[in-house]
């Protein structure tokens, strides 16, 4: 009776990593195809791209990551939120230092920057 619980989880989770393959793969393809084939303005483009990365992330979580199926306590999840603003915070943090430093540069390293590729 074990043996048959084990072969129908077994191919459960086959079942779920293929789906979850052919799922990425599709997330992948239709972006790069909008992308080459110039599809859409730049800004929507930008728009849905980010929609299909944020899926595309669902995807992974629930077909690779099971975190769905995951018991009471939810260590994968809350590990993943923490690991998400993390990186959230660093991506917005460099955009701030970089939007900052472009603004406070000065004309003389502006100049420089622009003719001879040098900060100083």
């Amino acid at each position: 009776m074990d043996t048959n619980a084990t072969k129908l989880e077994s191919r459960k989770t086959l079942h779920s990593y293929i789906t979850g393959f052919i799922l990425s793969i599709v997330l992948t393809l239709v972006p790069y195809i909008l992308v080459m084939d110039h599809l859409m303005t730049p800004i929507v483009l930008v728009g849905v791209i980010l929609v299909f990365a944020f899926i595309q992330l669902a995807v992974q979580l629930i077909f690779f990551l099971h975190v769905k199926q995951e018991s009471k306590p939810r260590l994968n999840l809350t590990i993943f939120i923490l690991f998400f603003c993390t990186i959230l915070v660093v991506v917005i943090a460099s955009i701030w230092i970089m939007q900052h430093l472009n603004y406070n540069m000065s004309l003389l390293q502006l100049t420089n920057v622009m003719q001879y590729g040098e900060g100083f």
